[in-house]
């Protein structure tokens, strides 16, 4: 259990207004259970912390080659290891970077408060001038797709194109399901059980109760880290049209985040290169859902954007 960075550990870090585990026994856990979780992927060829203006940001690299890379953005509270599933399939064919997301629980460590959308693209912005690619390829799934996409609005010279897999507060305002799922989940003390029926409920029914590596994270993470980040912006129309890179969004047809037909109506009648695309089978965890359909997508998009025809044209 070797940290490269010191983590945020106790309370002093509460009053800094930076994200941190509670004690060094909520560490200790969450630590496990990340190493646990990470066990089940790819090795990683690479692994750093990269400096940025609030905090150093964990970073792995998987496959091999020089193509335009992907960079991969967990959702909330999961960090790298959510990308279990879809990992493989991705490296395979490209270089891929896989994020913990700053302020979030994982092994990214926060060293100024976060307060804007601006500084949520900031930092992202300057962990991608650090991995040494003129362009990459943005993939960000609920919180990690608003991420993505802020970085769009705010600073999008590095960025190829954008994958949005069920964005949260994105296309569609936050549901009060998902408030409820988000006030419950982490509140200290919580009840395992109930914090795991609330994750069950939000990933459409999937059973969370087993002992499943990611589920353990994600509820390791609600239970033993507190977090001082700023309500996602939600983006106005202005700036939504305002991004002329290629986004593709895969709205999930069952996701309780927002409500899905709305967003995708209106991603399609804002998105000036957009490929927009409503799965009505699937839940918000869509990755894990439907790997290897999201896989193909995702594949099928940034290669035509490299190849010069981003297929913004199909049917949405």
């Amino acid at each position: 259990m070797n940290d490269l960075v010191t983590p945020n550990i106790g309370a002093a870090y509460r009053r800094r207004r930076l994200g941190h585990f509670r004690d060094p026994s909520a560490y200790t856990r969450y630590r496990e259970a990340y190493d646990r979780a990470m066990a089940d992927l790819p090795r990683p060829a690479q692994t750093w912390d990269v400096e940025t203006r609030f905090g150093t940001v964990r970073v792995y690299r998987f496959g091999a080659g020089d193509g335009v890379p992907l960079v991969l953005l967990p959702g909330r509270t999961a960090s790298t290891p959510m990308w279990s599933s879809n990992l493989a399939g991705l490296a395979a064919h490209r270089p891929v970077y896989a994020l913990d997301l700053l302020g979030e629980p994982g092994l990214s460590v926060q060293t100024r408060p976060l307060t804007s959308a601006a500084d949520q693209a900031g930092w992202l912005a300057d962990v991608l001038a650090r991995l040494g690619h003129d362009r990459v390829h943005l993939l960000g799934v609920s919180i990690g797709g608003w991420t993505a996409f802020n970085l769009a609005v705010h600073a999008p010279d590095r960025i190829a194109s954008v994958s949005l897999l069920d964005p949260a507060n994105l296309f569609g305002r936050i549901t009060w399901k998902a408030v409820v799922v988000s006030l419950g989940a982490f509140v200290p003390f919580f009840p395992e059980s109930w914090r795991r029926r609330l994750l069950g409920w939000i990933s459409g029914g999937a059973d969370a109760t087993g002992d499943l590596p990611v589920a353990n994270l994600i509820s390791a993470g609600m239970r033993d880290f507190t977090t001082f980040l700023p309500v996602p912006t939600y983006p106005t129309d202005d700036q939504v049209a305002g991004v002329g890179l290629p986004v593709l969004a895969l709205i999930a047809g069952r996701s309780i985040i927002h409500n899905p037909r709305k967003a995708a109506r209106r991603a399609r009648r804002l998105l000036s290169r957009g490929a927009v695309e409503l799965w009505p089978d699937a839940s918000h965890a869509i990755n894990g859902e439907f790997p290897d359909r999201v896989n193909a997508r995702v594949l099928a998009f940034v290669d035509g954007t490299d190849a010069g025809s981003a297929d913004e044209g199909l049917p949405r």
